[in-house]
């Protein structure tokens, strides 16, 4: 039997590709500016922007060279990682004219660490396996402040032997590396974690607002809640620190929060499943987001029910 296993631990070693020591990184935005950071001492590494002067910018204080060429990009690079808006985006990067592919050598790996679609992600791994390149999906978990301290929460989908190629690499950019999967299974973890955390501070907010028109004061609710089976990320942290204090100052923004939702939702009908409260969800943030506008922070949705029930939450006509 142990002659057995290293046969095939044998075989698997031998058949993997090269160790990664060459990285693409496409999107220097607030999350993918201090990834590439924390990247550029460990690797050879290019960078791309849409945005050609922030990658002049960013070669311009670190290791890194610029390109404004993806092709060139991902002909100088084992592993490409995407940090991009959307999932449609990271395919016209990807599939575009003059885009990944045409660069890509055989045994590349795609690793997109943005919130795309998961059905999308499982299909652009199928448009790609026949060029030998491989997708591995693997958003984040924790914000700008995980991203400049190398303490993302990652989830990761796609081959488990690409993954184990791709862990040294993750292991720079997070704290906890979640393998949850095939293709796609990463994106669909991101977006459901998301959707819950949506739904239960709009239902925290909700409640709150109730509470306050029959006289109960939405800090001892709070307490209440968090000493109780009513208590979740939301209350025990968001509520009393920003909406409470009315110190709206959370990173992450409704339209984020949205788009997110939204990629659950078409998750759900994209597997022709029944998911009424992720509909109606969505259904909440996708007006949030155009009522309050795209950076309003995530609690400020409070606002809403304030607004549809004429009073501020605490004066106690909410």
């Amino acid at each position: 039997m142990g002659s057995a296993w290293h046969a095939r631990c044998s075989r698997r070693w031998t058949a993997m590709p090269d160790a990664i020591t060459r990285i693409g990184f496409v999107g220097l935005g607030n999350m993918g500016w201090p990834m590439a950071h924390l990247l550029d001492p460990h690797y050879t590494l290019t960078v791309h922007d849409a945005r050609a002067d922030v990658a002049e910018s960013f070669a311009g204080e670190h290791r890194a060279s610029a390109t404004t060429d993806l092709a060139a990009l991902a002909a100088a690079s084992d592993a490409v990682i995407t940090m991009l808006p959307n999932g449609d985006i990271v395919r016209e990067v990807a599939l575009g004219d003059g885009g990944l592919a045409a660069g890509f050598a055989s045994g590349s790996v795609l690793l997109d660490m943005s919130s795309s679609a998961p059905l999308g992600t499982r299909q652009l791994a199928e448009d790609l396996q026949p060029r030998g390149v491989a997708v591995v999906d693997a958003p984040v978990s924790g914000g700008v402040a995980g991203a400049r301290g190398g303490s993302l929460a990652i989830m990761v989908g796609g081959d488990r032997d690409e993954i184990d190629r791709c862990r040294p690499v993750l292991e720079h950019l997070g704290r906890v590396i979640y393998e949850m999967g095939g293709s796609g299974t990463g994106h669909a973890m991101k977006a459901l974690n998301n959707y819950c955390s949506a739904a239960a501070l709009s239902s925290a907010c909700e409640a709150l607002i109730v509470g306050d028109r029959m006289g109960l004061e939405p800090a001892k609710m709070v307490d209440v809640l968090n000493a109780s089976s009513g208590r979740s990320a939301a209350t025990q942290g968001k509520i009393a620190e920003e909406i409470l204090s009315r110190d709206f100052s959370a990173g992450f923004t409704i339209a984020l929060m949205a788009k997110d939702v939204g990629i659950a939702g078409g998750l759900a009908e994209g597997l022709e499943m029944e998911a009424p409260i992720l509909a109606r969800t969505r259904d909440l943030w996708k007006d949030a987001a155009e009522l309050l506008g795209d950076t309003a922070g995530v609690t400020e949705i409070v606002k809403l029910w304030e607004e549809w029930n004429g009073g501020e939450l605490g004066s106690g006509s909410g």
